[in-house]
This record gives C-alpha cells, structure tokens and sequence, in this order.
C-alpha cells in the first residue's frame, strides 16, 4: 500500500517542483528586467537629452498599468490558464523594451516603457505565477512554494543589472534593451508548464464555481482584506522610489560610480534569502503578523540609512536589510488571501489587492523625479517611505485571517 502511494505521490511532487522552477524562471526575467530600468536614468537624460521627470514618469506609468492590468490578466489566468496570459505578456513586455530602445523622444518612451511593459509585467509575474504555484501546493506548504518562487525570481535581479550595466557601458543603451527585450521572450512557452501544474493541482484543491463577482463583493466587504490592501501601497512605494531613485541618490551623495547599480544587484541577492524566509515563517506563524514586522523593519531601516552618514558600508548593509525584507511580501500576501478566500479566485483577488501596491509604485518612482526636479533633494520622499511604512506595520496586526465560507450561489438547481 505505501508503494501505491508513493508511486501517486511521486507525479505531484514533480509536477510541483516543474511549477516552481517554470515560476521562478518567469519571475526571474520579468522582475530582474524592470528592476534594471533606474539605471537608464542618467544615460537618457544626458544622451538624449531627457528630463529626468519625464523619464521617471515612464518608468512609474509602467508600475501604474501594471496595477490596473493585473485584475484582468489574473482574471484571464485564472480562466483561460497561464499559457496564453504568459505568452502574451512575454511578446508584449518585450515590445516595449525594443521600443524604448529606438525611441528617440519621450512619447515612444512613455508607450514603451510605460505602456506595453506595464501590460507585460501583469501577465508575468505574481498576479499569474504565484496563484499557479498556490493551486498545485498544499495548503500547509503553500507559504513555502510561493517563497521559494518568489526567492528563485529573485535571482533575475542579481543576473541582469550586472548584465545590463556591462552592456550599456560597452554598447550603449539600445543594445542593452534589446538584449533584455530577447531575453523576455525565451520566457514566453514556460506558461504551459504553469498551466500543466494548475491543472494537476485543480484535481485536489478543487472549489465550486462561485461568479466572480461574488466573490469580489465578499472580499471588498472584508475588513482584513481592506487592511491588507491599503498596506500593500506602502510595498510599492518605498520599493519603487528606491529601485528607480537609489542609484542616482548614491551618485548626489559623492558614492563610487556603480555602486548604485552594485547595492541593487545585493538587495536581488539578499532578496533570494528573504522570500523564502518569509514564506518559510508564513507557513509557521500568523501571515499578517509576519508582515506587521517586516514593514517595521524595512521602515526602520531606511530611516537610519537616510538619517546616518552615507558610506560604502552603510549601503551595503542598507543593501542586504531592503533585500531580506525586499519581495517578501508578495507571498506573505498572496498566501493571505488563499487562506481567507480560498485558490479558485486566487489571481482576481491578488490582482486586486495588487493594484494598490502599483498605485504606491507609481507614485513612489514618479515622485521621486518630480521632488528632486522641484527642491533638488530627495529627502521628502526619504521621510515619507518611513512615515508610510510605520503605518502599514499598524494595519497588519489587526488582520482576522480565518477563512471565510464561498458565497452562495444565487440560484441553485431544482431538486429531482
């Protein structure tokens, strides 16, 4: 009998690593290259004469679409499967790279960089990949896979701003985005491995079919689920301003040219760590509690980092503290919600939670830009992502995560 078991054992736990790693890889491109844009700050602005406002606002409208996309392209996962969303995302998400490349002004930018991979980006990272994982998971090591997912993305990060750095400087900027752009759609075909996994797991973890709109009423209804929502902006904003800001901050600070480039390749690092560690913790303590903690830490962290004399040192620790507490509250959060509500909405119900945190993400890198254009400092938007993040800490604690009953269907068959 246990051989029995074993051998039905065995296809799940390929198929769920398969996931896993198809996840990651997804994650890895489409993460790893938009974390990279902040470095084309500075060679837009001075070799083709852009303003730096103008340059920011692309890359805070792509964060912008991003958020208002990923209803919609969850949705359409969570409908139609991964394959086409992912595919679809990939072709886009690389088109818009390849059209900021030869944009010679800021309207192609702003519809490259802005636009398309704002559509590219919700159909190829969390809103898609992480429910995908959560369907083929158990519920007791769901935390963990979304974690592990999330870590594995994190290596894109670490890989592609040395990669980019190294390119722009020995061929310049186009030839860097089009490399990226190639990359992206290597990506393209892994969502048939996502698909092939949630169909597995749709066996086990199966739910009945509630309308979506159901659904989204009982959650908007839901106070923890507001909570978590409202504190998912401050996400997106400190870790936009910082990605898109940081560099440049490190340059007005009279740091080593490239170390900017240098602390957001440690914070990918160090992030690798840190999402699987706060998926590992999610699976063992209360998830909103977990996060309470980590938006505290983060907030404190970047207080002293502003408020302390800034050395090579100070942003290497900066550096790996942002990036142990960088992404992990993605699964933190996700994994959240698949408790409440359950996986069969899980992509919709993230995409929604998700919108806030890109809503922050556009106003933490757009801000950035129109603060220093205005005072010449980006000390406003320093104090502000601390102040943000005390506050978000208070709204975590008080979460209810019980899980709730799936709202009744509204008209039920007629008994034979």
């Amino acid at each position: 009998m246990s051989t029995a078991n074993s051998k039905r054992f065995a296809p799940l736990v390929n198929t769920t690593t398969l996931v896993i790693l198809a996840g990651a890889l997804v994650l890895s491109a489409a993460m790893g290259i938009r974390q990279t844009f902040g470095l084309f700050i500075g060679p837009f602005s001075f070799d083709r004469g852009l303003p730096v406002t103008l340059i920011a606002f692309a890359i805070a409208l792509h964060n912008l679409v991003w958020g208002f996309a990923q209803p919609f392209a969850g949705a359409a996962a969570d409908r139609y499967g991964s394959a086409p969303v992912v595919a679809f995302g990939a072709t886009t998400f690389a088109a818009g790279l390849g059209l900021a490349a030869v944009a010679p002004g800021g309207a192609m930018l702003i519809v490259g960089m802005g636009l398309l991979v704002g559509i590219g980006v919700s159909c190829t990272t969390f809103g898609v990949v992480l429910p995908a994982v959560g369907r083929v998971a158990s519920p007791e090591k769901r935390s963990m896979a979304m974690g592990l997912v999330s870590a594995g993305g994190s290596a894109g990060q670490v890989l592609m701003i040395p990669l980019v750095q190294t390119i722009r400087l020995g061929s310049g900027i186009a030839a860097s985005l089009f490399a990226l752009a190639f990359l992206m759609l290597l990506v393209a075909p892994l969502g048939i491995v996502l698909d092939r996994g949630a169909r597995a797991g749709a066996t086990v973890h199966a739910a009945p079919a509630v309308p979506l709109r159901d659904v989204l009423r009982q959650a908007v209804r839901h106070r923890g689920y507001r909570l978590l929502t409202l504190g998912f902006f401050t996400c997106g904003f400190q870790l936009a301003f910082i990605s898109t800001h940081l560099p440049e901050y490190l340059t007005l600070c009279h740091m080593p040219l490239g170390l900017g480039a240098t602390a957001l390749a440690l914070i990918g690092l160090f992030n690798m760590a840190g999402s699987w560690g706060c998926g590992w913790l999610g699976g063992r303590f209360r998830q909103h509690y977990v996060l309470g903690w980590l938006y505290l830490i983060r907030s404190v962290t970047i207080g002293a980092f502003f408020l302390l004399p800034k050395t090579a040192e100070s942003v290497v620790i900066f550096a790996a503290i942002m990036g142990l507490t960088w992404l992990g509250t993605v699964p933190l959060t996700s994994g959240l919600v698949a408790k409440v509500f359950g996986t069969r909405h899980l992509g919709s119900l993230f995409g929604v939670c998700f919108l806030s945190h890109q809503i922050g993400s556009f106003l933490g890198a757009w801000l950035g830009g129109l603060v220093f254009d205005l005072t010449g400092s980006y000390s406003l938007l320093w104090e502000a992502t601390v102040v943000s993040g005390l506050i978000a800490a208070l709204l975590h604690f008080p979460i209810d995560d019980s899980a709730v009953p799936a709202p009744k269907l509204r008209s039920q068959p007629a008994a034979a």
